[in-house]
């Protein structure tokens, strides 16, 4: 193993460099793994753009990778694991001892220390799996035959699975999806995999929503279409959808959701609003005379990613519809241009 290794390090906004630094040592309680793919999230772009609070500077990016073990520590709490099996985590690393970790709501953490912010993180050759992450059980073995730019979606699509359990979808379910993006398309995939009968999908970018109609089954442009109506004539009795899955970013379809499921739907809101603009006028009467369910989620626990490379694994969610770019290290800046133009749903880049 060389002394160094390429990695994308962030110093601060607008300071993304692809450089060489040294390999990782690892520690008595730790695991290093040799990545094999690290996908490109919003939350990186984000951060290249305007940095993040839990970041310091020479942090290295990433936390949807797909990884091998390489070396396992002495004293690490990994039995379980041994050198060569591939591995994905639950990235947002709980500290284990709060109300919500001993709950298993890891995801929920008040001192959460996340892979790619607080701990260096997999746009590089190589790097640590935390004590704390053993001992939470924040690891997850992959099979051999996920290809490793697949398995890397594991974490963005057990944030999807996350979502579809706060919403107890049901086999035969209609499921109404707003926003067409990257986390809106694993939405509808793992919708579908779950036995969705029908996915509307709602999108005022005609490009997005062009990139999306193959995902569902009846593709919407609220700028131009009635979506209640829309919604009307697509269900039952025309009583609205099981479940609303908002994950668009913009007060205007989270306001609308509550009026576009039927009774006792559920409404979950998977995209948070811009801090400063994050206030809603919810209907109260629609909440209550028709016993809505109004659901968050946020982030994802080891169970959720267990399930994420278990529907990656049967096939119920297949990767390459949302990995479009297979890029390198070097790439980072490029990716990032495609995430802005909207050209890619899921970047990917490999050592």
């Amino acid at each position: 193993m060389a002394d160094t290794m390429k990695a994308v390090v962030y110093y601060a906004p607008g300071d993304v460099r692809v450089e060489q630094i040294p390999v990782p040592v690892c520690g008595a309680e730790e695991v290093l793994v040799k990545i094999e793919a690290c996908a490109v999230c919003g939350s990186d772009l984000k951060t290249s753009k305007v940095g993040n609070p839990r970041m310091k500077e020479a942090t290295v990016l990433g936390h949807e990778f797909c990884a091998v073990v390489t070396e396992i520590g002495p004293d690490a709490h990994a039995d379980d694991l041994k050198v060569g099996d591939r591995i994905v985590m639950a990235t947002s690393v709980g500290c284990g001892e709060c109300m919500y970790c001993r709950r298993g709501w890891r995801n929920l953490c008040r001192n959460t220390r996340p892979m790619g912010f607080f701990y260096n993180g997999g746009m590089a050759e190589y790097t640590i799996i935390p004590a704390a992450a053993l001992v939470g059980g924040h690891v997850v073995k992959v099979p051999d035959g996920i290809a490793p730019e697949h398995a890397a979606l594991a974490e963005p699509i057990s944030c999807a699975v996350n979502s579809l359990q706060q919403c107890n979808i049901q086999e035969g379910d209609t499921v109404l999806v707003m926003g067409a993006g990257p986390m809106g398309l694993l939405n509808v995939l793992v919708a579908q995999g779950h036995g969705a009968a029908k996915i509307i999908l709602s999108e005022p970018n005609a490009a997005r929503l062009a990139q999306g109609a193959e995902f569902c089954d009846v593709a919407v442009n609220p700028a131009e279409q009635d979506l209640a109506e829309v919604v009307k004539t697509e269900t039952e009795d025309g009583l609205g959808v099981d479940i609303c899955i908002v994950a668009a970013p913009a007060a205007t379809p989270q306001e609308q959701a509550v009026h576009l499921v039927r009774k006792r739907g559920t409404v979950c809101l998977f995209a948070s609003l811009p801090v400063g603009r994050n206030m809603l006028n919810i209907d109260s009467r629609a909440i209550h005379y028709n016993e809505l369910r109004v659901v968050g989620t946020s982030d994802s626990t080891a169970a959720h990613v267990t399930e994420g490379v278990n529907m990656l694994a049967d096939g119920r969610v297949d990767g390459s519809k949302i990995a479009t770019h297979i890029l390198t290290l070097d790439d980072i800046h490029k990716a990032f241009e495609l995430m802005v133009s909207g050209e890619a749903l899921r970047v990917v880049l490999k050592p």
